[in-house]
């Protein structure tokens, strides 16, 4: 049943208001309960332990027991001027007791307040105190209910010769225990006070958290956030001030690589734990600033965004590029084809614009041998390629780059030992691998004064090894491990693509193959770049 059909108030402070009153005097009320029961048995127990501390002091006077053997003579009973309800009365007024009976051994009453009860059987069972026993007890009797306490009479030579039974009338008990409940019900009142306030006081505060919504509003904030984030291409990470996960939606978990079914299971764990070390754990943390951010976690390239939270964490998305950035490659192997292509073109207007100046000059023969020539350069380029680099890929790359380089200014050769199979298990891969070294190696190499970029590529059993080495600046040493983080680089953005990634993809892709990446210094003063691929041929 909803809170608007009872009557309750639908906003959600209001009913935590109410709810938190209602439990305050709820508590108020069984504390006061819990308090008053255990008070009434303690009076109860005070009123029998005075009337028998009252009753013990009157059996210790020996002028009773004295006096209850000469007052019952054989011939006679007790009588109202008797010495025992004399010293009885006495005890009864010092005491502020409601009766001080004197009994012998028969149970008859030797002192009573009303004279006209003497030498009658007392209304109670004496046999216990007449034994021996003190009795204390809660009974009904001739003045009514009474807090009582029975003590054996013994005389001097140690024979018990009666019992005393003083009586505590009971009333004075009852408005004991009803004069404390004032002062007790305004300590309840007091603390029922207290806790009204801490309660309108958290109220507020839940209120300004929860933005005054009702709960029904709430509840179906949560299932619409839990629908949106399963649902959504994006993927969203929530952390706490302390760095530990909260939650990790479907879209997220597929592109860090976590297991389709761990969101719930990594919820709370530390992001270092459940990601490891590295540039994507730093991004999601906020040790790495800055919008679009670019990490690669595996084999994907992601854009990272982080958000701050109130709370001290934060949200962040992620965006897979992983296809956006091999079209840009792929874009950009295509432009470097297409400038291929346009110096070829343009170098090619040139030869057939000197062939057609020796034809018109008749220089036939001269026509003839510089055709030859440039036939066989071009044909010697390729074959050299070819001849050492038998995988068509790679081969198809490696002359491409040569045409680019040369029309840079840039010598690139290849190395002597080059020697390289055509048995890849993953030649786009080393393509990837080589087409990134190259381009480095050729922009480093552009501005130095003997330009020249070479590409030693060999087989090593079935390990593949690569070292390009240019002529350029290169690294420094402190810089060396760096320079394959994501994102950093030297050159400034293009307008299609971020830059910083081509190394970064370099190394995780020989790491994906159980290889490694790492750069030096050439024998010239260089940069070399090396990459160690096992098992990379069949």
């Amino acid at each position: 049943m909803s809170a608007r059909r009872l009557g309750l108030p639908r906003r959600a402070v209001s009913q935590i208001l109410l709810t938190q009153l209602a439990i305050a005097a709820g508590v108020a009320v069984l504390a006061t309960g819990l308090f008053l029961a255990p008070l009434s048995a303690q009076l109860d127990d005070q009123a029998m332990r005075r009337a028998l501390a009252i009753a013990q002091s009157a059996a210790a006077d020996p002028s009773l027991a004295a006096g209850l053997l000469t007052a019952d003579p054989p011939a006679g009973g007790p009588s109202a001027d008797s010495p025992v309800q004399s010293s009885a009365e006495r005890i009864r007024r010092a005491t502020g007791a409601e009766y001080v009976v004197v009994m012998d051994l028969k149970g008859i009453r030797h002192s009573h307040p009303s004279s006209d009860l003497i030498g009658l059987p007392v209304s109670t069972d004496p046999s216990d105190a007449l034994a021996g026993r003190e009795v204390m007890e809660i009974d009904e009797g001739t003045l009514g209910r009474s807090a009582r306490g029975k003590v054996p009479l013994v005389a001097a030579d140690g024979e018990i010769v009666g019992a005393v039974s003083v009586g505590i009338a009971y009333d004075s008990v009852r408005d004991r225990l009803l004069g404390a409940i004032p002062g007790l019900l305004a300590y309840a009142g007091g603390a029922l006070a207290a806790g009204a306030l801490a309660a309108y006081l958290l109220s507020r505060r839940i209120q300004r958290q929860t933005r005054d919504l009702a709960f029904s509003d709430i509840a179906g904030l949560l299932a619409e956030r839990e629908a949106m984030l399963h649902s959504i291409r994006e993927g969203v990470i929530a952390l706490d001030p302390g760095g530990r996960i909260r939650l990790v939606n479907d879209e997220a978990a597929r592109l860090l690589g976590l297991a389709p079914d761990s969101a719930g299971a990594v919820a709370g764990r530390p992001l270092d734990d459940v990601l490891g070390a590295g540039r994507t754990t730093d991004v999601l943390s906020g040790r790495v600033a800055g919008r679009d951010l670019l990490t690669v976690q595996g084999p994907r390239v992601l854009v990272a965004n982080r958000m701050p939270t109130q709370d001290g964490g934060a949200v962040a998305t992620l965006r897979d590029r992983t296809e956006l950035e091999h079209l840009s490659r792929e874009l950009d192997s295509t432009r470097g084809l297409i400038d291929a292509l346009r110096a070829q073109d343009h170098e090619h207007a040139n030869r057939l614009h000197t062939v057609l100046g020796l034809l018109e000059l008749g220089l036939h023969e001269e026509a003839a041998e510089f055709v030859t020539e440039v036939v066989g350069v071009h044909r010697s380029t390729a074959e050299q390629v070819t001849e050492k680099v038998h995988d068509p890929l790679l081969a198809a790359l490696l002359v491409g780059k040569t045409t680019v380089a040369a029309e840079r200014g840039v010598p690139l050769r290849l190395a002597d030992s080059t020697l390289l199979p055509d048995r890849l298990v993953d030649p786009g891969g080393l393509v990837t691998i080589v087409g990134n070294l190259v381009d480095n190696a050729l922009d480093a190499a552009a501005g130095s004064a003997a330009p020249l970029v070479e590409v030693d590529l060999h087989a090593e059993g079935r390990t593949a090894v690569l070292r390009v080495r240019d002529s350029g600046p290169g690294v420094p040493a402190a810089r060396r491990e760096e320079i394959f983080t994501e994102g950093w680089s030297t050159k400034q953005p293009s307008g299609h693509r971020e830059r910083g990634l081509g190394l970064a993809l370099v190394r995780r892709l020989a790491q994906r193959q159980g290889g490694s990446a790492w750069a030096g210094e050439a024998a010239d003063g260089g940069a070399e770049f090396s990459v160690v691929l096992p098992e990379a041929l069949r």
